[in-house]
């Protein structure tokens, strides 16, 4: 069936740091679809690296905000328009509207990839307005995509309730590779993903004057100009470096020779406190131990496998404690070092990438495109 198939996948983001979107395409190309990953050129943006499928960016001049995603959105809609498609999947609230209308227009398959509970964001739900409009979009659009998939159970229970919609589960889970944990002579910590509101960078950017170790910071976000400006504030510029954004390979490096990870998040709206971070996979994957929130997703990996310190509440202090015990406590580092061996052979690419196939298999059997 996917045989001479196309599929165009749309993005809002820098398609090269988009580690999900860069494994979901790359399966799909794999099973002998002909794929096309579409997303936003940023200013800054660096050239596009070869990969098994196609890419292409669009030109907006504006950086963000609601003139944006208007030009985005227009100029998605006529690119789509002009694409040949069997089947076009909108990642999130960002791209579903022109997704939906050209798929409506051209006859063509529909599919929704919620990376996020999108309208309970907190950079969404701290703006009654914003919220109101994606809440519309969100209310209109999603009922009309009965077919898609989602990255954890909470999520798309949330989906099930609101809409009535069964989306299937396919984890952000890293690629299962062979693994050498290297001697960790410098026991430095951390944080991979967005610098974006709500990931609890004003709590651990002063916590680190606690704890004895630097802090590396691999990402960028909304937040990223004001976490830089904490640092100085706290006086923590010689322990904490801020690198941007930087290619998954040299990620992963700086990911393996880690003693901790991070994964935090503020649960002012419920897409943080139901997520499952791409994040907690990838610290998992290379024997990482990590300081985690208690939230539902994170507790149900951890019950099975502890691989993480788990706090209840987001503060200097308990985000030190937590880190000082990971740091200090070496037989505990070394459990939580092992177990996340064990846990990675379950929660691995190869085993949600089954379930993503079989999305797109069964999308083929419905003779009928929803309107």
């Amino acid at each position: 069936m996917a045989a001479g198939k196309k599929i165009v996948l749309t993005v809002i983001n820098d398609l090269n740091y988009d580690q999900r979107m860069i494994r979901i395409c790359t399966s799909l190309a794999g099973a002998g679809y002909d794929v096309t990953l579409v997303g936003r050129e940023h200013k800054g943006s660096k050239p596009l690296q070869d990969k098994a499928f196609r890419q292409a960016r669009l030109p907006v001049g504006p950086q963000d905000g609601k003139l944006m995603y208007l030009i985005f959105w227009i100029k998605l809609f006529f690119y789509l328009l002009t694409q040949k498609a069997d089947a076009i999947c909108a990642i999130d609230l960002d791209t579903i509207l022109p997704v939906y209308l050209a798929s409506v227009l051209k006859r063509t398959k529909r599919v929704y990839d919620a990376h996020e509970l999108f309208t309970e964001l907190q950079e969404v739900v701290t703006r009654p307005r914003e919220k109101k409009i994606w809440d519309r979009i969100e209310k209109f659009a999603v009922p009309r995509f009965p077919v898609g998939y989602t990255i954890g159970a909470s999520y798309a229970g949330v989906f099930k309730e609101r809409y009535g919609v069964d989306y299937a589960i396919v984890r952000n889970a890293t690629i299962l590779r062979p693994l050498s944990i290297p001697e960790k002579k410098e026991k430095y910590i951390l944080y991979q993903g967005a610098v974006n509101v709500g990931r609890c960078f004003e709590f651990l950017i002063p916590a680190m004057q606690y704890v004895d170790a630097p802090l590396i910071i691999c990402g960028a976000g909304n937040f990223y100009e004001q976490a830089v400006a904490l640092s100085r504030q706290y006086g923590l510029e010689h322990k904490i470096t801020f690198h941007g954004y930087i290619p998954p390979e040299q990620l992963r490096e700086y990911t393996l020779k880690a003693w901790a990870g991070i994964t935090l998040f503020e649960a002012v709206g419920p897409s943080n406190r139901l997520s499952m971070a791409n994040r907690f996979f990838d610290y998992m994957h290379s024997g990482v131990p990590q300081l985690c929130m208690a939230y539902p997703e994170y507790e149900k990996v951890n019950a099975e496998f502890e691989i993480a310190a788990l706090i209840d509440q987001p503060s200097p202090e308990t985000i030190a404690a937590a880190l000082n015990r990971l740091l200090q406590d070496e037989s505990y580092h070394h459990r939580l070092e092992q177990n996340a061996l064990k846990a990675r052979e379950k929660y691995c690419w190869q085993e949600e990438e089954k379930t993503l196939l079989g999305v797109y298999r069964k999308l083929w059997g419905n003779a009928v495109v929803a309107r």
